[in-house]
């Protein structure tokens, strides 16, 4: 089941590969918002704003995960174009070495310091307990969840986007049936929430581990490749590190976000985290595409065809903004029916009314931030690190200024108009840094 994505025609050999990604996500984000949903319905409002509250806590380990698979991908499938099985196998056994310690090192971490984080954030008093509770099960679980990720990001640089479309479907299913028995049946509350997520993740990470090393043994290889090498490490660092870092601009900007958004209480909390929510599955969903976008590019590149690049952007952006404008219509007419899938009769207006205005406020601009994901996309596949990072600090630093100077002007609104700003500058820049191709100066040089 491993692809070459440098034959054939770019744009189906592109769509093919990322279709199965595409589907894999909206499976992803449904068991995710299914977490908040069932949480806020049975649990209460306090309750899905105790997760809302360490949302942004938990995007920070997940931004390690997801730079760590970026990382890995873009070079292996870089070595994988190019034909050079020796090193996609020395590189392969590297990552999985590498993030198993990396991932053990965090989850430690995470359990230890779960209630400075929430603190951190200016988490209210009455939903402390539950939100801290929450994030301790969530980063027990990271090294599960960091090692599915790499094992995604090692199939997709082999041109396999349907064996983690296999496994995220049964996990999702798994996440939701636990979350109805244990938040439902049993009555554990957020508690509960969080063990489904931790046991779903673990029956996905061990079953990937296990089809993976099945999968590297079909590439044949003169001479027995290197368990570990730090050659292959620093490879993958040189594009991991900035990629981490980039998820984790995001994380962190997210923080001061919801350091924000607490100072004005728990039902707002409860809105914003229904609403953030849905905007992370429309926003996720861009990035899965970019993802394949960014290793159809590293394919190509090993292969030293820079045509197929240009007409794999093309269509990549084209199927992006597809996407994006259908869950801007989405949201922006059926936001109402949306949100009250997360609240159940005893939460009040301001939760949704905070939600609703957030939506309208930023999901008409989701084919913007398409369009940057998308050349941001190529960019990281083409190796282009420092223009890649370029782009993404703007946005970061943008949206976090914006928001602290419009909220004390109005409110919770001022919060929200940060995102489409943020968004359309940056993307003018990475527009232009996509223009200049710097990806062919390099395969040249």
């Amino acid at each position: 089941m491993n692809k070459d994505l440098t034959t054939g025609s770019a744009n189906r050999a592109l769509i093919l590969f990322t279709l199965p990604m595409f589907i894999s996500v909206i499976f992803q984000q449904l068991y995710n918002m299914a977490d908040s949903v069932i949480a806020g319905r049975y649990a209460g409002e306090d309750a899905l704003a105790a997760v809302g509250a360490s949302y942004p806590i938990t995007m920070i380990f997940m931004a390690v995960a997801v730079g760590s698979q970026v990382g890995c991908s873009v070079v292996i499938s870089r070595f994988f174009g190019a034909k050079d099985y020796v090193r996609t196998r020395c590189c392969i056994s590297t990552t999985l070495i590498a993030g198993l310690v990396l991932s053990a090192v965090l989850t430690l971490a995470g359990v230890l310091c779960s209630a400075p984080l929430m603190r951190l954030v200016n988490t209210p008093d009455n939903i402390f307990a539950a939100g801290k509770l929450y994030l301790q099960v969530y980063t027990a679980g990271f090294l599960f969840l960091f090692m599915y990720n790499v094992t995604t990001g090692i199939f997709s640089s082999l041109g396999d986007s349907k064996t983690p479309l296999y496994f995220l479907i049964a996990s999702s299913l798994g996440n939701v049936a636990l979350d109805v028995v244990f938040v439902i049946v049993f009555h554990w509350g957020v508690a509960g929430v969080a063990w489904a997520t931790f046991i779903a993740q673990g029956i996905a990470c061990v079953l990937s581990v296990l089809v993976l090393r099945r999968r590297i043994r079909q590439l044949e290889t003169a001479e027995n490749p290197q368990r570990f090498s730090w050659a292959a490490l620093r490879e993958i660092a040189r594009v991991a590190i900035p990629s981490i870092l980039q998820q984790g601009f995001v994380s962190v900007g997210n923080l001061f976000i919801q350091y924000l958004v607490n100072g004005f209480g728990s039902s707002v909390i409860a809105g914003y985290s229904a609403a953030i929510k849905l905007n992370t599955f429309a926003i996720t969903s861009c990035t899965t595409l970019g993802s394949g976008i960014s290793s159809f590019t590293a394919q190509n590149l090993g292969a030293g065809k820079p045509d197929r690049i240009r007409s794999g952007f093309r269509t990549g952006a084209l199927f992006s903004v597809l996407v994006s404008v259908a869950f801007s219509l989405l949201f922006c007419f059926l936001g109402s029916p949306l949100l009250r899938l997360f609240m159940n009769q005893d939460s009040t207006v301001l939760a949704m009314d905070t939600g609703l205005l957030f939506l309208r406020i930023v999901a008409p601009f989701y084919c913007v931030v398409a369009v940057k994901i998308s050349c941001d996309s190529v960019l990281r596949g083409g190796e282009c690190m420092q223009y890649f990072m370029i782009t993404t600090f703007l946005d970061l630093a943008l949206r976090v200024i914006l928001a602290f100077i419009f909220s004390p002007l109005w409110q919770q609104t001022g919060i929200w108009l940060a995102w489409p700003i943020s968004w359309t500058l940056s993307t003018v820049l990475s527009l232009v840094f996509y223009r200049m191709r710097p990806w062919e100066k390099r395969m040249h040089g």
